[in-house]
């Protein structure tokens, strides 16, 4: 039975508890990862970046942010993808610099942009070229820094897919990798269908006590104590199920710690949460970008409103800080119980 004793090894890093946000392309910026951090993460990854993007990056503020790592958020992986072996050494290098500690290999990610260009999930597919730059990786950066691969079960579900899989996963770590996070799902699935716990469990069978960490369908602080119960996996990758619901993180310590878990938070929480969340992203954006990026997680946190749609609708219409602050107001005047929200995740979100 997994408990708040249940640590999490990846390489020489241990985090004190098996539960990581996920990378999440346009999301998890600095903002977000301090904040799961804050409230209960126990390791962030941040948004995907591409390897020439890293490496060529100019010096305007927009571009340092995207790579800049807060000392509050340490241990904190930073991830790549590309398609050219020749590219990731260097801005896997770069990330190191800029103090990030682990560096995380995206093969996961089933976006059609994504794959037109060979990154991504089209890598399961290629497994010399994926291999390779496991290798370069891992060869590039210093030994203490560990490196990590994020994977779908496949291209599809075919017994192709599946012996490709196989040898990226056991050449992966045969290369070094000291962790390798498994999504359920193929990369044709996108985010269609459930995401097979039933292929995590054979994962982890295989891989003995070697760190596998799990990923698909964890919505909830529940979903990730079942994926844990029910697939013997060393940790759990939250990803859409953790935008604007960091209480995600909280609730699956409490669990851990054989607690129930509390009600939903009530509307003085979420506006607690959300003042803490927009001030770090106007620290780090600015206000007139921090107010663009803070409504899509607004959208989310409204989820847990009472008055959802209506709550959504007027985060949509907010251009400034003081628009920010009078919504606030208003929507979040009454401390009224807050909702279990709908599973109706928006399925544009990217996530890897």
């Amino acid at each position: 039975m997994p408990s708040l004793s249940h640590t999490l090894s990846i390489g020489p890093i241990t985090l004190d508890a098996p539960i990581v946000q996920a990378a999440l392309s346009g999301y998890s910026d600095r903002a977000m990862r301090v904040l799961a951090r804050r409230h209960g993460a126990a390791y962030t990854i941040g948004e995907v970046l591409l390897d020439k993007f890293v490496v060529e990056a100019g010096a305007n503020r927009r571009n340092r942010n995207r790579i800049s790592v807060d000392p509050e958020e340490h241990p904190v992986g930073g991830q790549l993808m590309g398609a050219n072996p020749d590219d990731f050494p260097p801005a896997a290098l770069k990330l190191v610099e800029a103090g990030f500690d682990v560096i995380d290999i995206n093969f996961g990610c089933p976006v059609k942009k994504v794959l037109g260009r060979c990154r991504g999930g089209f890598l399961l597919g290629v497994p010399e070229t994926a291999l390779e730059i496991v290798t370069r990786v891992r060869d590039a950066v210093p030994a203490e820094i560990p490196v990590t691969v994020k994977m779908r079960r496949g291209i599809d579900a075919g017994a192709e897919s599946t012996d490709k899989f196989w040898q990226i996963f056991e050449g992966a770590f045969a290369a070094g990798v000291a962790a390798i996070t498994v999504h359920g799902r193929s990369v044709q699935q996108r985010y269609d269908g459930p995401s097979s716990w039933e292929f995590l469990r054979e994962v982890k069978r295989v891989a003995g006590d070697r760190t596998v960490i799990g990923s698909g369908d964890l919505f909830s602080a529940q979903a990730c104590m079942a994926m844990l119960e029910e697939t013997g996996v060393d940790g759990v990758s939250i990803a859409r199920g953790a935008i604007g619901n960091p209480w995600i993180f909280a609730g699956l310590r409490r669990l851990l710690a054989g607690q129930e878990l509390p009600t939903p938070p009530s509307l003085f929480e979420q506006a607690d949460m959300l003042r803490e969340h927009y001030s770090l992203a106007e620290e780090l954006h600015g206000e007139e970008l921090a107010c663009r990026v803070m409504r899509k997680f607004a959208i989310k946190y409204a989820r847990l409103h009472p008055e959802h749609l209506a709550t959504r609708d007027a985060f949509v219409q907010v251009k400034k800080r003081a628009d920010w602050m009078t919504a606030l107001a208003g929507l979040y005047a009454e401390d009224l119980p807050g909702r279990v929200p709908d599973d109706d995740i928006d399925e544009t979100v990217n996530c890897f």
